[in-house]
């Protein structure tokens, strides 16, 4: 059974090499193939272990040898993890003048193989209900505008409120901020079992 639950330190590793593998599959041709190239398991290791430790929320999901999808190779017997997002109250409204959500999805990545499982919905529930239970009415995140997966987040139904630029790698990158006001709204969307 796919399993949903607040990282621990010895999730950091495994949490690094999802980021650089969700990266490397989502991004081709949006960043440079060099920045793509260069992310490093090691110094995502070590971000997220900070992440961990500080007053972010950070869920991971565990996925086991019998929850592996056919064709894949074969899942180590203890769970792995296949997935993670991380919350916490907004970082910045400087763009808008005000922040957009009180609380922030930051990250959600799933491995390709673990996609279109409920995974992503699953994660998206225990970051909003916990931004819920530390007073949170609303919540958004950002999403790279021309990232393959930004339909979920409408699914899950996140308005569009905004769009602004960012660089990465010198490269100048749209990305759009999706809001759920109020936060229930994506509890609802977003079952806790799939």
């Amino acid at each position: 059974m796919i399993s949903v639950r607040r990282a621990r330190a010895a999730d950091a590793v495994a949490i690094g090499a999802v980021h650089v593998a969700a990266w490397r599959s989502a991004y081709p041709g949006i960043l440079p193939d060099t920045y793509l190239a260069s992310l490093s398991v090691a110094r995502y290791a070590a971000y997220y272990d900070a992440v961990i430790r500080s007053p972010t929320a950070v869920f991971v999901a565990d996925a086991t040898r019998a929850d592996a999808p056919s064709g894949s190779p074969r899942a180590a017997e203890r769970p792995r993890v296949v997935g993670f997002a991380t919350a916490a109250r907004s970082r910045s409204g400087a763009e808008f003048g005000h922040r957009p959500g009180e609380g922030e999805i930051e990250t959600l990545y799933v491995l390709d193989d673990w996609r279109e499982r409920g995974i992503g919905r699953r994660l998206m529930h225990a970051a909003a209900a916990r931004l819920a239970e530390a007073g949170c009415r609303s919540v958004f995140l950002w999403v790279l505008r021309d990232n393959p997966s930004r339909w979920f987040y409408q699914h899950l139904g996140g308005k569009p409120l905004a769009e602004a630029t960012i660089q990465f790698a010198g490269r100048d990158v749209m990305q759009t901020a999706f809001v759920w006001d109020p936060i229930e709204r994506l509890l609802a969307a977003s079952p806790q079992e799939s």
